[in-house]
Formats: C-alpha cells, structure tokens, sequence
C-alpha cells in the first residue's frame, strides 16, 4: 500500500531541502529539552550529549526501525547527529542563559511536536502501515523521544505523568487529522499545515493555562503524590 498521491502533494508542500531544515530546527530544539535536563541532574558532558542524541533522535528511529526504512535517517545523515552535539555544546557552556529563555524553547518544542506527528504519521502510512498504527507511529514520532530522555534520566516520563501539562494529546489530535485526512483523500497544503497547527496551538494552549488530563474517576489512592 502506497500514499501515492498524498505523498507528492505533502512534498509539495515540503520540499526535500524544507523539510530537511525543518527536521534540523526540530532536533535542535528536542536535543536542548534533553541536555537541559542532564545539566539538573548533574550530568557530565558524556551524559549531556547522550540525553540530547536520544531526545532528538529517539522518536524518529523507533518509527523508522517499526516501518522497516533502515538505515535509519539518524544513522544516514551526518547533519541529524551533529545537530544535538551542538545543542550539547550550547547547553553545556550556557545553559544559565538557555534556562531564562526556556519559554522561547518550549514554543518551538510544540512547534516540533505539531511537524513530527505529521510527518510520522504520513511516513508510515507510505511505508504500508494502515491508518490507526500510521497515527501511532506519528505520535511516536514526536513524543518517543522525551519518553526514552525520562527514562535514561530515571524520571517517571512526563508523558504518564498527571501534574504535567498535556503534551501526548495535542501530538494524538494531528496524527489523528492527519489519518482522517489521508482516509477521505483530502490531504493537502491546507489540510497537512492545519493538523501542524493544531497540534502546535493546543500544546501552548494546555501550557498556558496547564490543561491536564484527568485522573482515575472517583480516585481513592493512598499512595502519596510526588
């Protein structure tokens, strides 16, 4: 099963050199999330730099391995594991400055998060995947990474957790515009750029005012919260 048509109208929508750029912008970004947080928990510039790789390159492998599109594109472009060496560097010499202008980072962070489960779940489906694991891997995409840096970083995932603000469900709701798209054959510039934007303004929505989704109905846990 082939995207077909889909597929060249999202590349006409991204150009080969425009969606390389893109891909760059939104791995530097995920690799500062990541040396960010090896820097509070004390890491050494080793641990900065693995943190960074992951967080970067962690969602789009885990697709690309599931899809069966080896080497993966971290593995065949210098520029992909460059690109969190230098968000490493930056970090590691001026993360003072990098942690006041952490609300600039986090935007482009939704900006990332709003492309990837896009272009995830558009990857997969091409790749022969059907619509719901298509929008999974999409949304694998964009999360996998900041799941795999928590993890390393011996953090419950922010992703699981109740008293973080959504991150996971603006990424489901363009993977799964995306999906809808692609089944009723209307996926163009318009309608990709509006799940792009839609994923991107509901994570600064759910940032602004902390949206967060809900907890067990009529909780009655003893265990204490963190």
């Amino acid at each position: 099963m082939s995207l077909g048509k889909n597929v060249r109208v999202l590349q006409q929508l991204f150009s080969p050199s425009v969606l390389h750029t893109l891909d760059l912008i939104g791995i530097f970004v995920f690799a500062i999330s990541g040396a960010l947080l090896a820097v509070r928990k004390n890491f050494d510039v080793f641990g900065i730099a693995v943190l960074a790789e992951v967080t970067a390159l962690g969602g789009g492998l885990f697709r690309d391995l599931v899809i069966g599109a080896v080497p993966p594109a971290a593995f065949t472009d210098l520029g992909y594991f460059v690109t969190p060496l230098l968000a490493t560097a930056l970090v590691f010499f001026l993360h003072p400055h990098v942690e006041r202008i952490q609300t600039g980072v986090n935007v482009f962070d939704a900006a990332g998060l709003g492309l990837f489960c896009v272009v995830g779940t558009t990857k997969a489906y091409d790749y022969g995947l059907g619509l719901t694991a298509s929008a999974c891997l999409g949304l694998a995409t964009a999360v996998g990474g900041g799941v795999l840096r928590d993890v390393l970083a011996n953090e419950v995932p922010s992703l699981l957790r109740w008293d973080r603000d959504l991150y996971a469900v603006p990424a489901v709701v363009g993977a799964a515009l995306t999906a809808l798209c692609i089944r009723y054959d209307v996926l163009n510039a318009g309608t990709s750029s509006l799940a792009v934007v839609t994923a991107f303004v509901l994570r600064l929505l759910a940032m602004r005012y902390h949206w967060r989704a809900p907890r067990a109905w009529h909780r009655r846990s003893t265990v204490q919260e963190e």
